[in-house]
């Protein structure tokens, strides 16, 4: 599975991309706002900073709207994939733009079935928001395997980017529902290598050398 971080700001990409595990990265307005920075500007820095594709959210809700705002957002790097919802009006959007040659991210998707015509208006990435799923009482990682199940029906290439991550268990649980991709806060994502039997066994393992006066010559 990719490992993508859901978040604006460059220093936390830049540190986190230097382990060599970060696949790609994905934005909105709500996390651009935090960083206080002009949207396009904080794009620029960051497709320069992660190779892989960063997602750019568009701000209209009409086709015109989508379809202008997407263009533009294209043309900031050459790994920006647009972001549209998952209404008629994306969907028109979507089909569009990706006849014109850009990558689309489809968002704010919460049924099957937005995730289907999804994959049939051409979108490179469908993003279920599995934690909102979950805030309404529904299941968040049910809608992913859903979607796989759809997708693999059908040979749809549109890839399942399980979105709205609320905790490490998420991510665990993204990859066995069948996700492609996960979107990660940093703060979670720090956490992924996490466990205290590993850091009780280094301290034993410390402690041992240390009382064998154990070395590796370098």
């Amino acid at each position: 599975m990719k490992l993508f971080l859901d978040t604006a700001d460059a220093a936390e990409i830049r540190e986190l991309a230097a382990t060599g595990l970060v696949d790609g990265v994905t934005t909105n307005p709500s996390l651009a706002a935090k960083t206080g920075r002009d949207y396009s500007e904080s794009l620029k820095e960051i497709c320069s900073i992660v190779s892989g594709s960063v997602s750019a959210e568009v701000l209209a809700t009409d086709f015109d709207g989508m379809l202008k705002e997407g263009r533009a957002a294209a043309k900031i790097a050459p790994n920006i994939y647009v972001k549209v919802p998952s209404t008629w009006e994306g969907m028109k959007a979507c089909r569009a733009l990706t006849d014109g040659g850009a990558r689309v991210n489809v968002t704010l998707c919460f049924s099957p079935l937005q995730a289907m015509m999804a994959a049939k208006a051409g979108a490179a990435f469908i993003s279920p928001f599995i934690g909102r799923v979950d805030d309404i009482g529904e299941d968040g990682m049910g809608l992913i395997r859903d979607i796989r199940a759809i997708y693999d029906n059908y040979g749809f290439k549109t890839e399942i980017l399980a979105a709205s991550i609320r905790s490490v268990s998420h991510v665990r649980e993204a990859a066995l529902a069948g996700a492609d991709i996960s979107t990660i806060p940093a703060d979670i994502f720090k956490k992924l290598m996490s466990h205290p039997l590993t850091d009780k066994g280094l301290a034993a393992f410390a402690a041992d050398a240390k009382k064998a006066n154990v070395t590796i010559k370098v």
